[in-house]
């Protein structure tokens, strides 16, 4: 059966991607409010996130393509502000080294089980936490107000473990999902 692909969801994760651009312009930008105007964004965006799998559970929308455009959006937005926030020195390097790696060992394992078991690997909780505990640190570095330095530290931290434990959920997927393929058994993972 034959899927349609730009449903509202997908619009909304696509949205997402187009939202980069204005971001960046706002956190390199040299205008009055520039900062505020990339918080405004980059909530406009979380809120696309939020709604993106809510309405397609309830349209009855959930797609391949949209388990697929949804964390890639999510990894495309996070990673360029991300790197902007590294190149301003906001944020450690090391951070978006980490963030960087696991995003793309997270895609090479995903794109292994889709072409090897012709599954498409949708987002689990860990992922999505992990998103919004780096979206929360995106917004508090981006802020720069002063009595919230301690909980933009705490942010970084849980980002971190959370991206690291959300990793290893993903890694656990794969062998599983490898190793019913070299088992020859035909399930979902």
């Amino acid at each position: 059966m034959m899927q349609r692909v730009w449903t509202i969801p997908t619009i909304l994760s696509f949205s997402r991607i187009l939202l980069v651009g204005p971001i960046v312009f706002c956190l390199l930008g040299k205008f009055q409010n520039n900062q505020w105007w990339a918080v405004f964004i980059i909530v406009v965006a979380i809120i696309t996130d939020l709604l993106d799998g809510y309405l397609a559970r309830q349209l009855h929308q959930v797609s391949d393509f949209g388990k697929i455009i949804d964390p890639l959006a999510d990894k495309i937005a996070v990673g360029a502000v991300t790197f902007v926030l590294v190149w301003l020195g906001r944020l450690p390097l090391w951070f978006f080294l980490l963030a960087l790696v696991r995003d793309v060992l997270i895609i090479g394992g995903g794109l292994y089980i889709q072409r090897t078991k012709n599954i498409v690997v949708q987002s689990n909780l860990p992922g999505k936490l992990a998103v919004n505990f780096v979206a929360l640190l995106l917004l508090l570095t981006i802020l720069e107000v002063e009595f919230l330095e301690t909980a933009r530290i705490l942010a970084l931290w849980l980002s971190v473990l959370m991206m690291l434990f959300s990793f290893g959920v993903y890694a656990q997927r794969l062998l599983i999902g490898r190793n019913i393929v070299n088992a020859g058994e035909h399930g979902t993972s």
